[in-house]
C-alpha cells in the first residue's frame, strides 16, 4: 500500500518527477479537472514548463437518482452518454436533452468564470497530460 500525500501539491510535484521527460516540449499541455486536479495540474505544468488548462466535464444525472450518470457533458460540446443506463431505464430522448441543456448552462457559467469568454484550448496534435486529483469518482 502507497503512502498518502500531505497534499495536494505534494502530489503534483511528485508527479511531475514522473513526468520528467515532458519537460519544456512545445506540444505539451497539462488539462486540470477541476476542483482537485487544478492543484495538482498546477505543480506539474508549472515543473515542466508547460501551459495549463481547466477542462471542464459535468455528470448527467438521471432524474430522480441524482447521483446516477447517464453520462457527461464537457467543454468544446463533448457528450457522452451511457448506453447501457439510458436503455435500461428507458430514458427518453426529450428527459436527456431536457437535462443535459440545464447542465450545459452550468457547465457554461463555470468556463466563463474559470477563463472568461475565451475559448477552450486546441490541443490536436499536442501530448495531453489529463489531471485529477483522483479523490472522487465523478
Amino acid at each position: 500500500m502507497s503512502k498518502p500525500f500531505r497534499n495536494r501539491t505534494e502530489a503534483g510535484r511528485l508527479l511531475a518527477e514522473k513526468l520528467e521527460a515532458y519537460s519544456n516540449r512545445l506540444d505539451v499541455a497539462v488539462l486540470a479537472l477541476p476542483r482537485g486536479g487544478v492543484p495538482v495540474a498546477f505543480e506539474v505544468a508549472t515543473a515542466l514548463n508547460a501551459p495549463l488548462y481547466v477542462f471542464l466535464v459535468r455528470k448527467l444525472g438521471v432524474p430522480n437518482y441524482p447521483e446516477l450518470a447517464m453520462g457527461a457533458i464537457a467543454s468544446g460540446g463533448v457528450r457522452v452518454l451511457n448506453k447501457d443506463v439510458v436503455d435500461y431505464l428507458r430514458i427518453p430522448d426529450e428527459v436527456i436533452e431536457a437535462v443535459a441543456s440545464d447542465d450545459e448552462k452550468e457547465l457554461g457559467g463555470r468556463e466563463r468564470a474559470c477563463r472568461g469568454y475565451g475559448e477552450a484550448p486546441d490541443v490536436r496534435g499536442r501530448t495531453v497530460l489529463w489531471i485529477d486529483d483522483g479523490l472522487a469518482t465523478g
